[in-house]
């Protein structure tokens, strides 16, 4: 047994359960790709002042949970938490904006980091896939995010997660209900802690999920009956341009984000099946952010999708997931006149992109057919001294059992009709 185990928190991808992972990823990506996103990656860790602007220094993330250390150098970095400003600073950074094609429409997928308190659904290292419209402001594109998003669960085979939806109003309206909520708060039996969450940030109390704090919250003024009317027409229009995709969602008005970057459109998934974590992504506009951390004014929309979260959400609807097999065909060599040649015939069968095996190692006959068995492939190929100087190999159907020769300068031909 090991000495080392993962770090608390973590958790090790696996075969067979890491391909339910890859599923995830390419199910969420697709539907952007074919949406005009391109891929982009950014280093694990950042500048801990590019989270600190644009996460929000009174944000949970920055002030308890964000894995923050000094190099040697003396550079303060932070391990990345989430995902969009490490986005948008490498946009900036390339000058994406200054092309001339706004928005600039990016996605990516990668591993994040927040020292929580672990448990099902919530991890100290977590996967997610994100979408970003960066330099545009258009109702059109908060919805183009929202059906995406959707159509990526819907097409895994997900039914049961509702979309909650709410506005947040801009730089207009938003100091206006601000004022008015934090006059609320400070009549309510808060710690210190809260209140003063409650000075810088007010619209993070909203997001307490403690229920002491949210059992005072219940009269608490809701940001719709202070939005401007263009903020009113904004959000209208989202609404309507989801409805008209089809796309059921819920109004949501004490729905708030956990970062303080976003304004306007924001929404959230959510998968009643996974308990209290039932988050299983979600995003919203933040027109803001590009100045936050120095850019110039950038209007944006985007969200992320937890891979891990999702994976769970599949598991509580039963749903099981048409993975391809990992093997498609399996040589079993007995004699080394029968390696060479079966190898040789493997390799052909990869490059016609036919996922192949080997028997490797001295094994026996039976042993090696328990390692077919074993691998879920289709066919196996096996071949000895007699059935080579008869020019054959035999070929068994490892569903039917049915085994038959074929000539050995035929078996790639055959196996490429036979799994077409």
């Amino acid at each position: 047994m090991s000495t080392f185990q993962a770090p608390k928190g973590t958790y090790d991808l696996i075969p067979p359960e890491s391909a339910k992972y890859l599923a995830v990823r390419e199910a969420i990506a697709t539907p952007l790709r074919n949406s005009g996103y391109g891929y982009i990656e950014t280093p694990g860790f950042e500048n801990v002042e590019l989270f600190a602007r644009g996460v929000g220094e009174s944000t949970d993330i920055v002030t308890k949970e964000m894995y923050a250390f000094e190099t040697k150098g003396g550079d303060k970095l932070a391990l990345r938490p989430e995902g969009t400003a490490s986005v948008l600073r490498a946009a900036l950074e390339a000058n994406l904006h200054k092309l001339g094609n706004l928005p600039v429409k990016l996605w990516y997928s990668g591993s994040y980091y927040r020292y929580e308190r672990p448990q099902k659904g919530r991890y100290r290292h977590f996967s997610q896939v994100g979408a970003e419209a960066i330099g545009a402001e258009d109702p059109a594109l908060d919805a183009e995010l929202i059906i995406l998003a959707d159509q990526a669960y819907r097409s895994l085979g997900l039914r049961d997660f509702r979309i909650l939806l709410n506005s947040l109003g801009d730089k207009e309206c938003r100091p206006v209900y601000r004022e008015a909520l934090q006059n609320f708060l400070r009549g309510l039996d808060l710690d210190e802690e809260t209140l003063r969450r409650a000075d810088i940030n007010p619209l993070r109390v909203l997001d307490d999920k403690r229920p002491d704090v949210q059992k005072q919250l219940t009269d608490a003024p809701l940001l719709r009956d202070y939005l401007c009317d263009a903020c009113k027409a904004y959000h209208e229009e989202v609404r309507e341009l989801i409805t008209a995709a089809g796309v059921a969602f819920e109004d949501d008005p004490r729905l708030v984000r956990g970062l303080d970057y976003y304004t306007r459109t924001t929404f959230e998934f959510v998968h009643d099946g996974l308990g209290s974590q039932s988050a299983v992504g979600g995003g919203g506009r933040y027109d803001g952010l590009s100045e936050m951390i120095g850019g110039p004014a950038l209007p944006s929309v985007g969200w992320a999708l937890g891979v891990d979260r999702t994976v769970l959400a599949l598991e509580a609807e039963g749903v099981e997931l048409q993975l391809p097999a990992s093997t498609s065909v399996f040589a079993v060599p007995l004699g080394e006149e029968a390696r060479r040649v079966l190898f040789t015939k493997v390799t052909e069968l990869r490059k016609l992109g036919i996922a192949a095996d080997f028997s490797y190692g001295s094994k026996g006959l039976k042993g090696a057919m328990k390692n077919a068995n074993r691998s879920g492939a289709r066919y196996t190929i096996v071949a000895g001294e007699r059935d080579l100087a008869e020019g054959v190999v035999q070929l068994k159907d490892m569903e039917s059992g049915e085994q038959s020769a074929i000539g050995v300068n035929e078996i790639v031909a055959e196996l490429e009709s036979r799994l077409g």
